[in-house]
C-alpha cells in the first residue's frame, strides 16, 4: 500500500453521513462537529448523547439511498454486512468513506487531533495502531497548553502585515519570528528542536500548510 495524502477537508455546509448510533458513531459526530459540517445520522438506534448535537437523527436501517449527494460518510455499526454495503455505495459514487475500526473497509482514516484554536496537531499510524496515534496525540496535548492559540493569531498579525508591505511571506526566514513571539508569550518549543541550519532528517516532513477545498 502506498503512503496516505494528509490534508484539511473544509466540510463547512457540507454534507456528512454517519451511519450507527452508538459509542464510537457520537465520538467521531463530535469531532466532525466543529467544521461545520450538515451531518446526519442513522441508525435503528441511536443513544440518548446525540440530542444535544446539532445534527438530523434517522431512526432506521441504512438505506443506499442515504448516500446521494453526500460528500463524506462513517460508518461505525459493528455490523460488517452493513459497513461492506455503507463502502460499496460510497464507491460507487466517489464518496470517501471511514469504517471505524476496519481500515480494508476505508478510504481515509482519520488522525487522532489536538486543537489549540486554529493550530491543529495531528498524529496517525495510517489505521495500523489507533492506540499508539492516541498516545502520541496525549504527549502532544501535554506539550501544548491552550496559549498556543495566541502564537498563532500573533504569527497570523505577522503575517497579514508582510502582505500588506507587498512582502512574499514564501521568502522570509520564519524561524527568528517564531521564536520572537514565543519569547513575547514566555514559551519555548517544546521537546528537542534542531539547531539552526541543522539538516532535517530524510522522511515524510511536507512544509505546506495548504487544505484542500471540497467542492460544494
Amino acid at each position: 500500500m502506498g503512503h496516505q495524502f494528509p490534508v484539511n477537508l473544509n466540510l463547512e455546509g457540507r454534507s456528512v453521513l454517519v451511519v450507527g448510533g452508538g459509542r464510537i458513531a457520537f465520538r467521531k459526530t463530535e469531532q466532525i462537529l466543529p467544521t461545520g459540517a450538515q451531518i446526519t445520522v442513522v441508525a435503528p438506534e441511536i443513544r440518548p448523547e446525540f440530542e444535544a448535537l446539532d445534527v438530523m437523527r434517522v431512526r432506521r436501517g441504512f438505506h443506499d439511498a442515504d448516500l446521494d449527494g453526500v460528500r463524506l460518510v462513517i460508518t461505525a455499526t459493528g455490523v460488517r454486512e452493513v459497513d461492506q454495503a455503507v463502502f460499496d455505495g460510497a464507491e460507487r459514487r466517489g464518496v470517501w468513506v471511514n469504517s471505524a475500526d476496519d481500515p480494508d473497509r476505508c478510504t481515509f482514516t482519520l488522525p487522532a487531533v489536538v486543537r489549540r484554536g486554529a493550530l491543529m496537531v495531528t498524529t496517525s499510524t495510517a489505521g495500523a495502531s489507533p492506540a499508539l496515534s492516541s498516545f502520541l496525540r496525549a504527549r502532544v496535548a501535554e506539550m501544548l497548553g491552550d496559549e498556543w492559540a495566541h502564537v498563532v493569531e500573533d504569527l497570523s498579525e505577522r503575517r497579514r502585515d508582510f502582505h500588506a508591505r507587498g512582502i512574499s511571506t514564501e521568502t522570509i526566514d520564519w524561524r527568528p519570528i517564531i521564536d520572537e513571539v514565543l519569547a513575547d508569550r514566555g514559551l519555548a518549543l517544546p521537546g528537542a528542536v534542531l539547531p539552526a541550519g541543522a539538516a532535517v532528517p530524510a522522511g515524510d516532513i511536507v512544509p505546506a500548510e495548504d487544505t484542500v477545498e471540497v467542492p460544494a
